[in-house]
């Protein structure tokens, strides 16, 4: 329901990683190794288990990590950013907004499960605070990684030549590229009608005079809301910034007093009814309880036969693609793109293993030019939507050539341009900064001396 929180399986696989560092803190003086700690840089450490736990995620994700003593090194590169990171005044101090967003994820997290105890041993940690500390610092260290990473190679470009020189060089190194799709949609939201509405305000006002009766608002929450992010803590959402809700929940929560209720409040989400906490200055806590705006049969129907004769005019070229999804299409990330489907890196061509799993079976067969008949799916929060796809483009799988793939070779150049900046500003940085490395690496041979520093 928060608008800026997004949460993956990914991330709840990577929280193990550390959920033991909080009880290396007293170790942080200069040289003063204890067991389980392998690399020291300025005050942040590397424990041994941190490495053997992302050598087995990078292997869960098909990476190859055959050389342990290039991953560890890998590791203090990223360490250095992040020391370095943190004592850089132009990086903003985001710690505030990052343990927000650290609760938030907690709370998303412990909606999938029946309790805190089932959640708890699934990630093993031992209370709701090592979690919590965990999820923190892999946000923290994300952010500062990235930002640092961002300011040395914010001026990194590479020109033609130097596009052509990387091809000719490593042309026989590049790697394959794996049978692509270019794809546009249009997709709408099944609408409600007018009765449809009716019946969950009149539930959702129902609620609230049972509140007022005397049940509390908490207990409400636990049995009617659909928000699997609050419901088990009673709706409860707290510490929220202005700007991080939906509009619609924060201009009727900041309109209320504390303790007071809302009246039924509609969003994208759905319903809401809403109760205000706290405010104090920026920040405000809220509970609320959510009634998803989920479409029956008969209007998903009738949202079918509309997206249908849209594709009608479309096929029948009384209507482009182009101009249909930018008037009828629901998806705000692609209607003013022509429709277009970008994959993670930005790109229009999007390998066909990483299509989500309806639509590969919608496509399959197509050609390109053809569109998929009208199918239902489902997008974030499950809301339920009926889409059409048009096949732009095929690309069979091939090695990489400039004069079809350039933007992709160019991307790869400043790629190795950037890493060599970073080389070079690690090289710079290196006497100034105290690194400590366990003799379990001394046979290590690194890239980077690391030991000449301020170690020795």
């Amino acid at each position: 329901m928060n608008k800026n929180v997004k949460f993956t399986l990914i991330f709840s696989l990577m929280l193990v990683f550390f959920g033991t560092l909080s009880k290396a803190q007293s170790a942080l003086k200069k040289g003063d190794l204890v067991d389980g700690i392998a690399v020291v840089v300025g005050d942040e450490i590397i424990l041994e288990s941190d490495i053997e736990d992302q050598a087995n995620f990078a292997k869960q994700q098909g990476a190859t990590v055959a050389d342990k003593c290039e991953f560890v090194e890998s590791i203090i590169n990223n360490k250095l950013l992040i020391y370095e990171a943190k004592r850089d005044t132009l990086i903003e101090n985001r710690s505030a907004a990052i343990k927000e967003n650290a609760n938030q994820k907690y709370t998303q997290i412990l909606g999938q499960f029946p309790d805190e105890k089932a959640m708890l041993s699934t990630y093993k940690f031992r209370t709701s605070y090592e979690m919590k500390n965990a999820i923190e610092k892999i946000d923290s260290d994300n952010y500062y990684g990235q930002m640092k990473y961002g300011r040395i190679t914010d001026k990194a470009d590479v020109t033609p030549n130097e596009v052509t020189d990387f091809f000719t060089t490593f042309q026989y190194q590049l790697p394959e590229v794996k049978d692509e799709v270019s794809l546009s949609q249009i997709t709408m939201y099944p609408k409600l009608t007018n009765a449809h509405k009716d019946e969950i305000i009149a539930r959702l006002n129902k609620i609230k005079q049972d509140i007022l009766g005397g049940e509390s608002f908490e207990s409400q929450a636990r049995i009617y809301s659909d928000d699997p992010g609050s419901a088990a803590k009673g709706g409860l959402y707290t510490n929220i910034s202005k700007g991080k809700m939906v509009k619609p929940f924060e201009a009727a929560a900041l309109n209320l007093q504390e303790g007071e209720l809302s009246d039924p409040v509609e969003s994208d989400f759905g319903y809401h009814l809403i109760q205000l906490v706290k405010k104090s200055g920026k920040q405000y806590d809220a509970r609320h309880i959510l009634l998803k705006a989920e479409p029956n049969a008969d209007e998903i129907d009738a949202a079918k036969k509309e997206l249908d004769s849209i594709r009608t005019l479309i096929i029948d070229g009384k209507l482009s693609f182009k101009d249909a999804a930018y008037r009828f299409s629901d998806d705000k990330q692609t209607k003013f793109n022509a429709g277009i489907l970008t994959s993670e890196e930005g790109s229009d061509k999007i390998e066909k293993l990483n299509l989500p799993p309806t639509i590969s079976y919608q496509i399959a067969g197509l050609h390109k030019g053809d569109i998929t008949d009208v199918f239902q799916d489902s997008v974030q929060q499950d809301r339920k939507t009926v889409s059409i796809i048009k096949v732009d483009d095929i690309i069979a799988a091939h090695k990489l050539d400039i004069s079809t793939d350039y933007n992709r070779i160019k991307q790869m150049a400043l790629n190795k341009k950037k890493n060599e900046m970073v080389e070079k500003w690690v090289k710079e940085k290196l006497p100034n900064v105290f690194i400590s490395i366990n003799d379990r690496y001394k046979n290590c041979t690194f890239k980077t001396d690391w030991r000449k520093t301020v170690d020795n």
